[in-house]
């Protein structure tokens, strides 16, 4: 386990560095669309919890490679994680209100993006795994 957990530090600070870009992002569209002025205690803010959310995301995969875990159970762990980081980030930095019909609301598309994904990439794996199989035997 402790492999794992080295591989997951070790992807987020390798991927975390994109937390700032995104943050910037975020405060330009904002900006757009209202007056913005966030004082430093709100911009660090940001950029310390999307570096943790990027961090985060980029960990998480290694959840997909322990192999003495099951799928759901891996995928389940990975969801948590990712959900956890997002929810937190979001509230951190009152993307979304802290309420709870807009947190169930968030957490109902999080989930149906997250099904989503996985499934697409799922069964994109399982169809270029019985195409190298099918040429294997073919060999």
């Amino acid at each position: 386990m402790n492999k794992y957990f080295k591989e997951f530090c070790l992807r987020g600070l390798i991927f975390g560095g994109f937390g700032p870009i995104i943050t910037g992002i975020v405060l330009f569209c904002v900006s757009l669309k209202t007056e913005l002025f966030l004082g430093g205690k709100e911009i660090l803010a940001a950029i310390i919890s999307t570096y943790l959310l990027a961090f985060v995301h980029a960990g998480a995969s290694v959840f997909n490679q322990i192999e003495s875990w099951s799928i759901p159970k891996s995928a389940g762990i990975h969801f948590l994680m990712l959900y956890i980081a997002y929810v937190s980030c979001y509230l951190v930095n009152s993307w979304i209100p802290f309420n709870i019909n807009v947190i169930l609301i968030f957490t109902a598309i999080f989930a149906v993006v997250y099904a989503v994904i996985w499934i697409t990439v799922f069964l994109i794996v399982r169809k270029t795994t019985k195409k190298l199989n099918r040429k294997i035997k073919q060999s």
